[in-house]
């Protein structure tokens, strides 16, 4: 079995924070980058984080300077801190991960409330 395992969602109000997690589970083998993407209602799934194994990191310009990601290669998982929340944030949030395919988690709703 090869899954990613995604949690942390839930409700928070504007200017909150979340820390979500994503853990591999099963057997992936030699990942190359991890994140996260999201995905609003009536929008098109979009990136929010990735991070490589060596820990270079790349953020959606909407978020960066509130969210971070980081990375535990020896466990294979990714997490993503979430400050200053904004109900622009509001969306179904998407753990990924990639070697020579691509991984997704079920998703995990993030709801701010103004």
């Amino acid at each position: 079995q090869v899954q990613l395992v995604e949690s942390g969602g839930g409700l928070v109000q504007a200017g909150g924070s979340l820390r979500l997690s994503c853990a591999t589970s099963g057997s992936i083998f030699n990942i190359n980058s991890m994140g996260w993407f999201r995905q609003a209602p009536g929008k098109q799934r979009e990136l929010v984080a990735i991070i490589t194994s060596g820990g270079s990191t790349n953020y959606a310009d909407s978020v960066k300077g509130r969210f971070t990601i980081s990375r535990t290669n020896a466990k294979n998982t990714v997490y993503l801190q979430m400050n200053s929340l904004k109900p622009e944030d509001t969306a179904v949030y998407y753990c990924y991960a990639n070697n020579m395919y691509d991984y997704w988690g079920q998703g995990t709703q993030v709801t701010v409330s103004s």
